[in-house]
């Protein structure tokens, strides 16, 4: 360590920085001025003995030099000179801080065994004129400055680390292609959730299966093209109301068998229902698409073009976002479970306008999402990106649905008796 006035300037990663030495009324000194140390130093950059202890290199009292300890070089501070020459040091070389010339000199040298005479008999003092001088003197100076041969690599020595380290590379980049990803944690569904979704499609399914048997009652299609006759257009509205009543009822007996449904307020369960019922039977609509023949079919063969439910009375403007949605709905391939399961989460929205109880309808919302990220998981292990895909066909809906809640909610009978909690829901003033 360099000391001033009987203590140590170091830095605390063991480097002084010469720049701490220009500010003089930081320190007492009571001898000669000191010299400015951002000019040239006034001495042999060879005669600077560096501290080992700082990483760097110095000479031994033998005389030999002693190789710098392993391990990262020091920090440049960007005036460090060249130990051979004097010239702008690049870095640790061979051992020594040095110089690019001097670097290249003395690899060189070491590798072509070269022979160099002084006409000074070696009494050359080195700097960086004389370098280009005497190169016996420079190759002496740097074995004095501490360069080692074992250093050098021979040409042939490069060629080998450059084939070698090539090789490496290849190596790593096909064993990136061959070794294979190794598998994701394995997702499971519990028993609980097992039981849950194979309860949640036997309920979709028994719904599905009551409006199956109520189909004699749906006023029949009238088999009659002539769009003039009022007749044939009141009986094509009184079919798709009765269709949209028969969803509708299916979707309220579904909601009443959803656990901790009936947990909640009648008040909470009609605010969920009144706005998640447009959605449901927008999803209702999505699984029963046929993309062959681009109908929606209910009741099993019942089947609707665009034109179909143009001549109910709805308007292309809304037709057309629902078809897009289905066709969508449809390319996800989804099964059974995965519909009743979105199905669920759609009910338990605790944002709906008008919930009072958040919190409870979150609790409840949470083991279907849980139990749909499980399922889509174990039957799609690498499409991480489903569940987040599915949950935005949810969002989609609410966009879909409010401008096509007007429309759907037009394919009302008021002659017809509805039950209280489907009147309220499918806003019968009665």
């Amino acid at each position: 360590s360099i000391m001033i006035g009987g203590s140590a300037a170091m830095k605390h990663d063991g480097l002084l920085s010469l720049t701490d030495l220009s500010q003089p009324d930081d320190f007492p000194h009571n001898g000669p001025p000191l010299p400015n140390m951002n000019s040239p130093l006034p001495v042999e950059p060879g005669d600077i003995k560096l501290d080992p202890a700082a990483g760097d290199t110095s000479g031994s009292t033998d005389g030999q030099p002693v190789k710098r300890k392993k391990g990262p070089a020091p920090k440049m501070l960007g005036n460090e000179v060249c130990s051979v020459c004097g010239d702008k040091a690049s870095g640790f070389h061979y051992n020594v801080l040095s110089c690019e010339g001097c670097k290249g000199f003395f690899r060189r040298s070491v590798i072509k065994s070269a022979q160099y005479s002084c006409k000074n008999n070696g009494r050359c003092e080195m700097d960086m004129y004389m370098r280009r001088k005497c190169q016996q003197c420079r190759l002496r100076k740097c074995r004095e400055a501490g360069m080692l041969e074992q250093c050098v690599l021979s040409e042939e020595q490069i060629r080998l680390k450059k084939l070698k380290k090539q090789q490496e590379e290849e190596t790593a980049r096909t064993s990136a292609v061959m070794t294979p990803t190794p598998p994701p944690e394995m997702a499971t569904l519990d028993p609980q959730q097992q039981e849950m979704i194979e309860k949640l499609v036997a309920m979709q399914k028994q719904c599905n299966k009551r409006s199956f048997l109520d189909r004699p009652k749906v006023t029949p299609w009238p088999q009659s093209q002539d769009l003039q006759n009022r007749e044939v257009r009141q009986q094509r509205f009184a079919h798709f109301t009765e269709l949209a009543i028969m969803s509708v009822q299916e979707i309220v007996d579904f909601a009443k068998q959803l656990p901790g449904f009936l947990e909640l307020t009648r008040e909470d369960q009609i605010a969920l229902l009144k706005t998640s019922t447009i959605e449901i039977m927008l999803l209702e609509t999505s699984r029963r698409y046929n993309p062959t023949i681009d109908s929606i079919t209910f009741l099993k063969d019942f089947s609707y073009n665009k034109e179909d439910f143009a001549k109910a009375g709805l308007q292309f403007e809304f037709i057309n976002p629902i078809f897009e949605f289905s066709k969508g709905m449809n390319d996800l391939h989804l099964d059974e479970a995965e519909y009743a399961l979105l199905i669920a989460i759609n009910i338990f929205s605790a944002d709906r306008p008008n919930v009072q109880d958040h919190d409870l309808v979150e609790r409840l919302q949470q083991p279907y999402v849980d139990a749909l990220r499980s399922y889509i998981m174990i039957k799609r292990p690498n499409d991480h990106l489903m569940f987040p895909r599915m949950l935005m066909k949810l969002v989609s809906l609410r966009t879909l649905s409010s401008v096509h809640s007007e429309q759907v909610f037009a394919l009302r009978l008021q002659d017809k008796k509805l039950p209280p909690l489907l009147s309220e829901i499918w806003d019968v003033n009665e």
